[in-house]
């Protein structure tokens, strides 16, 4: 069931897009803030009659790990959007799939087939990102190219490292979204202009905070912890697939080939990552 809700996670980021598009001109960091402040407010709504606040009495650690890896995984991906081009820099930061894969076999042993899924994943989300067209990295970028790839160790080591505090109650992450976007409004006070949200965006916002940007980071919580980590790693690839089949289906988006194989390509690698799961005797 944890790794269930892992996946459940990755379902609701492949709305992350779609909502995003339709959020209209607001700058990346005002958007973090917002939606970070919708998923907390959820969260403490949530758990206001089993009092779910006490959850945050934690040691520091475990604030530095879940602030940081909310906050420090998006802060890191925005600055290297703003560094290198989006498509290059968004495929470096996500190696994070292929990273929870490799970090996770530490110590346990790495198996075959969860290596040769989460590549075969990382193929097709190569294939998602750059429309099938060749990818040529430039030095002029070098900086936002690191960037780009310490945020996919940010986002890996937190899933990874989380496992560690897996007696930590999920309400704790009500924390960290607060936290996040407190610190969100900082960057964003101190980087970017105010847009004011029109219309519908206010809608696409509400709903990035409650999905993607909110219940999602609950539910990744209970499957880093408690869920097939391997499995989860290779999954995670079919964020970018079922991102674009949700764009094509919202008419935003074209169905091609690159999609098709990529299709093919991410759900033969998560298949073969959790072969063991599918194929388990009771």
């Amino acid at each position: 069931m944890a790794t269930l809700a892992g996946f459940g996670a990755v379902v609701l980021w492949a709305t992350l897009a779609l909502f995003t598009t339709l959020s209209g001109d607001v700058p990346p960091f005002q958007l973090l803030a917002m939606c970070f402040a919708v998923g907390g407010t959820m969260g403490l709504i949530a758990g206001w009659r089993r009092r779910g606040w006490t959850a945050w009495r934690q040691p520091w650690p475990v604030w530095a790990l879940g602030v940081g890896g909310l906050f420090g995984y998006h802060l890191l991906y925005v600055l290297a959007l703003r560094a290198a081009p989006p498509v290059q820099a968004s495929l470096i930061a996500y190696l994070w799939p292929l990273l929870i894969v490799l970090l996770s076999s530490l110590g346990t042993g790495l198996r075959a087939h969860h290596l040769i899924g989460a590549l075969l994943g990382l193929a097709g989300a190569a294939l998602i990102v750059t429309g099938g067209q060749g990818v040529a990295l430039s030095s002029d970028h070098a900086a936002g190219y690191a960037i780009a790839f310490v945020a996919a160790f940010f986002w890996a080591g937190y899933s990874v490292l989380s496992r560690r505090f897996a007696d930590v109650p999920t309400d704790a992450v009500t924390g960290f979204c607060l936290a996040t976007a407190a610190l969100s409004l900082v960057a964003h006070l101190a980087l970017e202009s105010t847009v004011v949200p029109q219309g519908t965006e206010w809608l696409a916002i509400l709903g990035l905070g409650l999905g993607p940007v909110g219940l999602a980071f609950f539910l990744w919580d209970i499957g880093v912890k408690r869920g097939d980590l391997p499995v989860l790693g290779a999954a995670s690839y079919g964020a970018p697939l079922l991102s674009t089949f949700v764009l094509i289906g919202a008419g935003q988006a074209t169905l091609t080939w690159a999609v098709a194989l990529a299709c093919l390509l991410i759900t033969g690698g998560a298949g073969l990552a959790a072969k063991d799961l599918i194929f388990r005797r009771p």
